[in-house]
């Protein structure tokens, strides 16, 4: 198991190192393809974000431009301002016309290249047509320097606020007017004019580093939600390779189902023969035999049948259980009656071979709620498998109790070989086999454990399993609380009368001349 863990550890380490570096290879490639250094799908989504804040911000850019147009109408004239904010009107509606445009064409037949070219040159444009107004028009005042720095702010602003997701953008829009601002105070020549050259310039600095930011912030944002597209579309389609491969298992099983259950009709109907026939010739039904050795063969053969039956048994039982159709015909029964009778199946055969089996029942147990076939069955396999595996002389011990929480348990407990750790999960699993058990000459279908274990899952209850090497094995089985019948609420209606029970000693009687006439 440790050997198991540890080489299923290293195969996830390197698929997860796999699925890196194949993520790795496919960024890079991405980066060489792309005209940003980025994801082409990033390079369209960065694109739409510029699209869409220029489309929500136009009546805020027009608001602006008016009212600047207006105000530097009190230095340049009417006619002089109309014409610069006609100038930049028409920039703005031919950026506007060009950002509908980008974003109603289809994502497949977008040229990326072509169209940050474009919204490049528009927005130098912009940025020009501020200039053009900070720097000549207005710059014939002494006074109009305060208001230069405003309007400059105002436009590093809104720029950096709108092309934030195209870099270069920023600079084309800004740099001009910043620049021109700057060149325009530093000219001038006085200390209060290189103050502000020097305001103008950090200005421009920091929004450049605002829009970086932005810009920053924005592909991580557009990565994680990759990320998570991309492991959406891995869980989904492990989702839909898990439900093929369910669906492929579950037309398995109704076919095995299928097949166990025609299998089981064509070897019982031969099975019913051998052992109707083998038995009349063992009993010697219609005279001695001739040869007296041909009566040990009808015990072999007999037996033998008996041991097949039984199999075919265990695996229709084991096919019915996985299958989800074994249904459990509760009732009120006896714990200890029911292991003391299977302890009387199987005390003639731990006799011949000089095993003791030991009892200890608590005394007045109430009765539980259970399938009496499921709970003789389990307690069967249990001690079958203990008189199995336990060597002549040994001991077992059968006990029957409360258990801490308020259930019932029954256990059985030998001093055979005993089982190794690691082989404890083999041995409950269907044809599971330990060592023990193949080096043994009375070797089984490693059912046993199995079924025993499922029907006590259907009846909500624990099984649990331990041993040691060298010193023996114990199995418990617990029932729980809520199947005690003194944990169970009354009937709100009256029941039935039960059936008479019969007596302990008559039925003790009855059980043991069952158990000797089946062998």
């Amino acid at each position: 198991m440790t050997t198991s863990n540890a080489s299923d550890a290293r195969e996830e380490a390197a698929s997860r190192r796999r699925r890196v570096a194949a993520q790795r290879v496919r960024d890079a490639r991405d980066r060489l393809t792309s005209a940003s250094g980025t994801r082409p799908v990033f390079d369209y989504e960065l694109m739409r974000m510029f699209a869409q804040n220029r489309l929500s911000a136009s009546l805020v850019v027009l608001l602006l431009v008016a009212t600047v147009g207006f105000m530097s109408s009190l230095w340049t004239g009417a006619a002089t301002a109309g014409v610069w904010t006609a100038g930049v009107l028409i920039i703005h509606a031919v950026m506007i016309t060009k950002c509908r445009q980008f974003l109603a064409t289809p994502p497949a037949e977008v040229n990326i290249k072509a169209w940050r070219i474009r919204f490049i040159l528009l927005d130098l444009f912009f940025g020009l047509a501020w200039m053009f107004n900070l720097v000549h028009p207005v710059g014939v005042s002494d006074n109009t320097g305060t208001f230069m720095l405003f309007v400059m702010l105002l436009v590093v602003a809104v720029s950096s606020m709108l092309a934030f997701s195209l870099p270069i953008a920023v600079f084309a829009s800004t740099v001009p007017v910043t620049g021109a601002v700057a060149i325009n105070f530093m000219l001038k020549g006085n200390l209060h004019d290189y103050i502000l050259a020097i305001m103008a310039i950090t200005a421009q600095g920091y929004f450049l580093l605002l829009a970086h930011r932005l810009y920053s912030s924005a592909l991580q944002t557009l990565q994680a939600r990759a990320e998570k597209d991309m492991l959406i579309g891995e869980l989904e389609q492990a989702k839909t390779i898990s439900d093929e491969a369910r669906h492929r298992a579950e037309a398995a099983n109704i076919s095995k189902s299928r097949f166990l259950a025609q299998m089981s009709h064509e070897l019982r109907t031969p099975l019913n023969a051998i052992l109707g026939f083998s038995e009349v010739m063992k009993n010697e039904i219609f005279g001695p035999h001739a040869v007296a050795a041909y009566k040990d063969y009808s015990n072999d053969i007999h037996d033998s049948g008996q041991h097949l039956l039984g199999l075919i048994n265990e695996i229709l039982d084991l096919s019915r259980i996985e299958a989800g159709r074994y249904e459990l015909n509760e009732e009120a029964i006896s714990l200890a009656h029911v292991v003391h009778d299977c302890h009387h199946l199987v005390k003639l055969r731990a006799k011949n071979r000089g095993i003791v089996i030991h009892e200890v029942f608590e005394a007045d147990l109430p009765r539980v709620w259970a399938d009496e076939r499921a709970i003789r069955q389990i307690a069967l396999n249990l001690l079958s498998n203990a008189v199995k595996f336990t060597p002549q002389g040994g001991e077992i011990w059968v006990k029957v109790g409360w258990t801490a929480s308020g259930g019932q348990y029954f256990s059985v407990k030998d001093t055979g070989p005993g089982i190794p750790e690691e082989e404890i999960p083999v041995v409950l699993a269907s044809f599971g086999q330990g060592s023990n058990a193949i080096k043994s000459a009375e070797q089984g279908a490693g059912l046993g454990l199995p079924i025993a274990k499922s029907l006590v899952d259907l009846h909500g209850g624990s099984f649990t399993l331990k041993s040691k090497l060298r010193v023996g094995t114990e199995v418990i089985v617990s029932i729980p609380p809520e199947r005690v019948m003194a944990a169970l609420a009354p009937l709100s209606e009256p029941s039935p009368a039960l059936q008479p029970q019969i007596p302990f000693e008559r039925r003790d009687a009855s059980q043991s001349a069952a158990g000797k006439a089946a062998d």
